[in-house]
């Protein structure tokens, strides 16, 4: 008599760890791609009127996206040839902007924002490419330089337009 409940919770044991391999808790969905490339994303932010030119921060943005990617799939980064997947773009607003005023009309809190225009190529399904902007922002104390948040500010912005990115290419919900 105990048998019929132990094969009967060793069967729904079996069933359920089958169904839980259909997941991907990241959300991704890379369907049959393998591999993926992410061109360098230049940095025209000075074309865009108020912005400001940030050295290395190209690199930066191009390195955090090939993270998140390679973070969330099990897709291979490539550096050339026909990736099945492919990022390319440009940096294109680094603004610092004055949010809130005193009651001296000075500034109390800097905002800085970050513009990244994305185009993405899906090889394998050619309907699920885009061409698309993104952009966050970082709030600081004015009475605070840019250099000594500057770190922390481009970690908070880079995760999260990144994290947009990928939702808008892979993620299936």
């Amino acid at each position: 008599m105990k048998a019929i409940p132990r094969i009967t919770l060793f069967i729904a044991a079996l069933l359920l760890a089958q169904s839980c391999g259909v997941y991907n808790f990241t959300g991704g969905n890379v369907g049959a791609a393998e591999t993926f490339q992410v061109n360098y994303f230049q940095n025209y932010a000075t074309q865009s009127p108020g912005s400001i030119f940030e050295p290395g921060m190209d690199r930066d943005f191009t390195l955090a996206l090939q993270e998140r990617i390679r973070d969330q799939t099990s897709l291979d980064l490539v550096n050339s040839g026909t990736a099945d997947l492919l990022y390319e773009g440009e940096i294109t607003e680094y603004r610092i902007s004055p949010m809130t005023a005193t009651a001296q009309q000075n500034a109390a809190q800097n905002r800085l924002s970050i513009r990244v225009k994305c185009r993405f190529y899906n090889r394998l399904e050619e309907d699920k490419g885009f061409d698309q902007s993104f952009s966050f922002f970082y709030d600081y104390p004015a009475n605070v330089q840019l250099n000594a948040i500057k770190t922390e500010a481009h970690e908070v912005i880079f995760e999260r337009i990144t994290q947009d990115i990928f939702n808008a290419s892979l993620a299936d919900w």
